[in-house]
């Protein structure tokens, strides 16, 4: 071992001596949930719009790695702003948006702030980053002990640092009242080990107000590494609830259903129960669903109606609907597979940690076409079992065609782009901070993806009425 190595190790037992002194003294990290309670003044449906889908409509599903994906998602909304269709462009088509981690910051920046937002999203969100607010240092004392108490950065570090530069105070029900598209910002219950959506379904199992919950906290929970941040806290208002929602009355852990739907039945009951769940901690969304599909994945299994996550009004309204899943992660990297010793103790850890999260985000994104499928096929039979005046009372014309229905899936990732977008890319870290040079490779290696792309081609060409 030389002189380097040696000195290095000297201070990594240092610094590790010094965390094992002061985790001695130090507390488990803490973080007050900021959820309140339902009340009479909570509107219903928390506010959140509904009937979000028109005749052509898109959906999109955002994937996590910090800025990067964040840098990927925007280039992807700008992308489909300059495509143009008569007097409008496919961005608005898009009415819903499901996002987890870094791209979590985009949907809910634009969910917020709108169309009228995308132009100061690079300025404003991507360029500062935002560890220059974090504690960063793996060698500091303090930090290792701040690891072992739950994490290294709290809710001041995050949360509040979103919050006064991005947000500025907006809750949920800011972002409702702009209407479509829906925002579902997705984090993990790290007990139940399960996606967990910022959802009004959700918060009314939990009896608490997301029209009143902070925009930031949501963002800060979806990005909430572990380790590197403490959880962020929620709490269940057990003495304030009322009926479960109609989507979990009839959620049981049955031995035929499948494993996921089980663990989402076992999450809900234990959110109602006052004995078992005083509190509801989350983390970074990407744990259990990198792609955020999950949501959608998970509705079809558990709403009962052929329609769902639709309502009926948006059943009979759809021709044409495009899933758009937008991989920003980043694939394979580090040169240790070109030595026989390695990887490391960090290294090793997250190359484990990756290979987890991929392996479960491949598997729910590779169930999601036959998933659309099976759901085109519902919505057909629904429409065609409809009368007459049932079609006119939901909003339908007199004279359609309750068969014309088509759902088409489109994959976007980093790894497909053309060269020398690939190239520039592909070899960006997955952090909080960016170069410049990086925020714009991966922008307009974005938007030229969505210019190029062959399914977005098809559902332009295929796209029905004004």
């Amino acid at each position: 071992m030389d002189t380097v190595c040696l000195a290095k190790a000297a201070r990594a037992v240092g610094a590790l001596a010094a965390a094992t002194a002061l985790a001695g003294c130090a507390s488990v990290a803490r973080s007050p949930p900021a959820n309140m309670p339902v009340s009479s003044t909570t509107p219903a449906g928390m506010g959140a719009p509904t009937d979000l889908i028109r005749p052509n409509s898109i959906i999109l599903a955002f994937s996590g790695g910090g800025l990067r994906a964040a840098a990927f998602a925007h280039g992807v909304l700008e992308g489909l702003a300059a495509v143009k269709s008569g007097d409008k462009d496919l961005l608005d088509d898009v009415a819903l948006i499901n996002a987890v981690s870094g791209s979590a910051l985009t949907a809910a920046h634009f969910g917020v702030f709108g169309r009228e937002g995308l132009a100061r999203f690079p300025e404003r969100v991507l360029s500062p980053g935002f560890e220059d607010a974090m504690r960063t240092s793996l060698w500091s004392p303090a930090n290792l002990a701040r690891a072992i108490g739950g994490g290294v950065n709290g809710r001041e570090n995050f949360s509040d640092v979103l919050d006064n530069r991005i947000f500025h105070g907006a809750t949920f029900g800011d972002m409702y009242r702009r209407g479509r598209p829906g925002i579902r910002i997705q984090a993990t219950d790290l007990y139940h080990r399960v996606p967990f959506p910022f959802i009004p379904a959700i918060f009314e199992v939990l009896c608490s107000d997301l029209s009143r919950y902070s925009v930031a906290d949501a963002v800060a929970a979806s990005m909430a590494v572990p380790v590197v941040f403490a959880p962020v806290v929620l709490r269940p208002y057990h003495d304030r609830c009322g009926p479960l929602p109609s989507f979990a009355r009839d959620l049981r852990v049955q031995p035929e259903s499948p494993r996921s739907v089980n663990a989402i039945a076992r999450a809900i009951s234990a959110y109602r129960d006052p004995k078992r769940e005083r509190y509801v901690k989350l983390g970074d969304g990407g744990l259990t669903d990198n792609f955020a599909v999950s949501t959608l994945v998970l509705s079809r299994a558990i709403m009962e109606t052929p329609y769902a996550p639709m309502t009926q009004r948006d059943a009979v309204t759809i021709r044409r609907l495009l899933v758009v899943v937008v991989d920003a992660s980043r694939g394979p990297h580090g040169d240790w597979i070109g030595a026989e010793a390695g990887p490391g103790g960090f290294e090793l850890a997250v190359s484990a940690t990756d290979a987890a999260v991929d392996s479960a985000a491949r598997g729910a994104a590779d169930a999601l076409g036959s998933i659309l499928l099976d759901w085109q096929l519902a919505v057909i039979a629904y429409r065609c079992s409809l009368s007459p005046s049932e079609v006119a009372r939901l909003g339908g014309p007199a004279d359609w065609n309750c068969a014309d229905v088509k759902f088409a899936l489109a994959n976007l990732a980093i790894e497909d782009l053309e060269s020398p977008w690939r190239e520039r890319v592909e070899p960006i870290a997955t952090r909080l901070a960016l170069e410049p040079r990086e925020i714009e490779a991966t922008i307009e290696g974005a938007r030229r993806a969505v210019l190029a792309h062959p399914r977005l081609q098809a559902y332009l060409r295929d796209r029905v009425g004004p």
